[in-house]
């Protein structure tokens, strides 16, 4: 009876399988845009050394690598994504409940009084209810959930590499704003210094009086420029206290003034090795995945069900018979779909169109995923050679602004407004040359984000605090995510290893083997083709 039970199943699934085939076979060819039909050249620029998972150790900053440590155990947003990520794998085990016989216990007891004889029931025992899982439905969502839960955990890794961008670029902006004050700070005493001597001449009758006012409006105009950087490093030190999960009121920092320097190009390596690294492509592809299963299970919800159900229960009239009669019932159910007014059909196409809709965002994550790369890649280029020039335009402004000055000490009859703006490029080029080096770090980081891999978000060895000027306000114990969910039962860490007992659901997706599921899926996109010879 089992062999038959067996292999009625294995029958019944092939019909399935068929009729799945059938449907996708049916869908409109305008479902799925076409493809170029060679395989991706590879990217444009590459450089030598890999992209390690934390890629913000390649700046060697020990402050910014403790800031971000700090975030990874103290962030709000962090900690939301992480019970996102509980809640998930707490909905793949409840589906794969049903795989398993619901057993109950079952007790009784009543007593009918009345003009004859008093009677008494004791009933107890257990009762089992099974559904055959024929068509493979119960199955088909319990591997759908199991793939969203792959999936929310890859939307996992990608807010924390997200998290770590964010605070590698405050950091950065916020050195660079410190850097923008000390610069401001020897301008305005350069510019002060020009007002004393222009008023000495002005006292002496060597100038006109317009002269002197134009050099206080130069000093003016960079005290304004200096209230602006001041308003700058205050917000950023918000943002970034923000950031790694700290009260912003009276935070303070102290980066320096030096950026760090730009580390060497790194390997951009092959477009499908990029699909097979970043979390948001293989989170596409899983929750594209999962759809697919939906379907499945939409598809068998038009067939009938079987359950089978049981029961083992003692009964008893009086306390003296418990324990003496026994009765095992054994029975089946059969529920076939005849008319639902074209509900499981409606839903069998409901299916299909997201399984179709995902399949193009996955497409479309992909193609965003090499722009990203090749967008960097140009910006940090022409990047590199704005600086260039940038570099130029400084000197020849300060060659400008000495000469200019020289010939007007001489003489005093030369127009003042050639001096003036002559400072006043001069000036702006430095600051502008500040933010050009800023912005090539960021260019910098934004390749990293776009190359860089999924990593584990748990917090590394935090770095001695000493060397770091932390926020000066504290922050209250009970507002750290780590002790508000300290209660709860989830250890990340160890989940991410398949510590979960459950046998239906492993929390990590096999890495090779997902790696070559998206690499079939890409051949399918006719993203990469063999080569014929």
């Amino acid at each position: 009876m089992g062999s038959f039970a067996f292999k009625l199943q294995r029958f019944l699934r092939k019909i399935l399988a068929f009729s799945l085939l059938v449907v996708i076979g049916c869908a409109g060819r305008d479902s799925v845009p076409d493809f170029p039909t060679q395989s991706p050249p590879p990217f444009s620029q590459s450089g030598d050394l890999p992209v390690s998972e934390r890629w913000w150790h390649e700046f060697g900053d020990p402050a910014l690598d403790y800031h971000i440590n700090q975030a990874l155990e103290s962030s709000f947003t962090l900690a939301a994504a992480r019970q996102r990520l509980r809640a998930a794998r707490a909905v793949a085990r409840r589906e794969a409940s049903d795989l398993f016989p619901d057993v109950n216990g079952v007790a009784d007891i009543g007593g009918t009084f009345g003009p004859g004889a008093d009677l008494q029931n004791f009933v107890f025992g257990f009762e089992a209810a099974y559904p055959l899982d024929l068509w493979g439905q119960i199955e088909s969502r319990v591997e759908a959930e199991r793939l969203r839960a792959a999936a929310t955990q890859q939307d996992y890794r990608t807010v924390a590499l997200t998290l770590s961008a964010e605070i590698t670029r405050t950091w950065f902006s916020l050195i660079e704003a410190h850097a923008q004050l000390g610069l401001l700070d020897e301008q305005i005493k350069t510019n002060r210094t020009g007002l004393l001597l222009q008023e000495s001449r002005f006292g002496l009758g060597l100038i006109r009086s317009p002269d002197v006012l134009r050099q206080r409006q130069l000093v003016e105009a960079t005290l304004e420029q200096e209230v602006v950087a001041k308003a700058r490093i205050e917000v950023l030190e918000h943002q970034l206290a923000v950031l790694v999960g700290q009260m912003p009121q009276s935070a303070q920092y102290d980066p320096g003034t030096k950026l760090p320097a730009l580390p060497p190009l790194p390997a951009t390596g092959l477009p499908s090795e990029l699909l097979q690294r970043r979390p948001d492509v293989r989170r596409d592809y899983l929750a594209f995945a999962a759809a697919d299963h939906d379907l499945a299970a939409a598809i068998s919800d038009q067939y009938p069900r079987l359950s089978l159900t049981g029961s083992l229960l003692n009964v008893a009239d009086s306390p003296e018979t418990i324990f003496r009669d026994w009765f095992v019932s054994i029975g089946g159910q059969l529920i076939a779909p005849l008319i639902d007014g074209g509900q499981r059909k409606a839903e069998v196409a409901r299916t299909s169109a997201v399984v179709c809709e995902l399949f193009n965002r996955y497409g479309q994550t992909m193609l965003i995923a090499f722009g990203e790369v090749e967008d960097s890649l140009a910006r940090e280029r022409y990047q590199i050679e704005r600086l260039g020039h940038l570099e130029k335009q400084l000197e020849l402004a300060r060659q400008a602004a000495d000469q200019l000055r020289e010939q007007y000490l001489l003489e005093p009859d030369t127009d003042y407004l050639a001096v003036l703006t002559a400072i006043t490029a001069q000036q702006r080029l430095q600051r502008e040359m500040l933010a050009a080096q800023l912005e090539l770090r960021l260019i910098r980081v934004t390749l990293y984000l776009a190359l860089a891999g999924s990593f584990d978000p748990q917090p590394q060895n935090a770095l001695d605090p000493a060397i770091i000027l932390q926020p000066t306000v504290q922050q209250p114990a009970d507002m750290n995510p780590a002790n508000l969910i300290a209660s709860e039962t989830l250890d990340i860490g160890e989940a991410d290893q398949g510590n979960i007992d459950f046998n239906y659901f492993d929390p990590k997706t096999d890495e090779a083997e997902l790696d070559g599921l998206i690499n079939e899926v890409s051949d399918l996109m006719f993203l990469e083709t063999r080569d014929d010879e």
